[in-house]
């Protein structure tokens, strides 16, 4: 597996779940520990609970709260907080 494999990880408690493929393993890591690591021009932090591929984004449309809301290429919602859908809009220039 490689990195630019993984859709989304998703934080469950003191485990992330990590999406790729047909798989969801659980890795006993915390999403900031990740976050560190991963490249920013690839990966993004939409939440507290989710970093995303920005490669697997389907579309992005606007929510109610003045966040975002993306939808990967697997179907799977993500809901993005309102300061980092900021980041967001400017990183794709919607």
């Amino acid at each position: 597996m490689r990195l630019a494999d993984i859709r989304l990880f998703e934080s469950e408690g003191n485990y992330v779940r990590v999406y790729f493929d047909t798989f969801r393993p659980l890795i006993l890591r915390s999403l900031n520990s990740l976050e560190l690591r991963l490249n920013e021009k690839q990966f993004f932090r939409a939440s507290r609970k989710h970093i995303v591929n920005l490669s697997y984004i389907a579309s992005v449309e606007t929510w109610f709260n003045g966040g975002l809301n993306v939808k990967l290429k697997d179907g799977k919602e993500v809901e993005v907080s309102r300061r980092q859908a900021v980041k967001l809009k400017d990183m794709m220039s919607l």
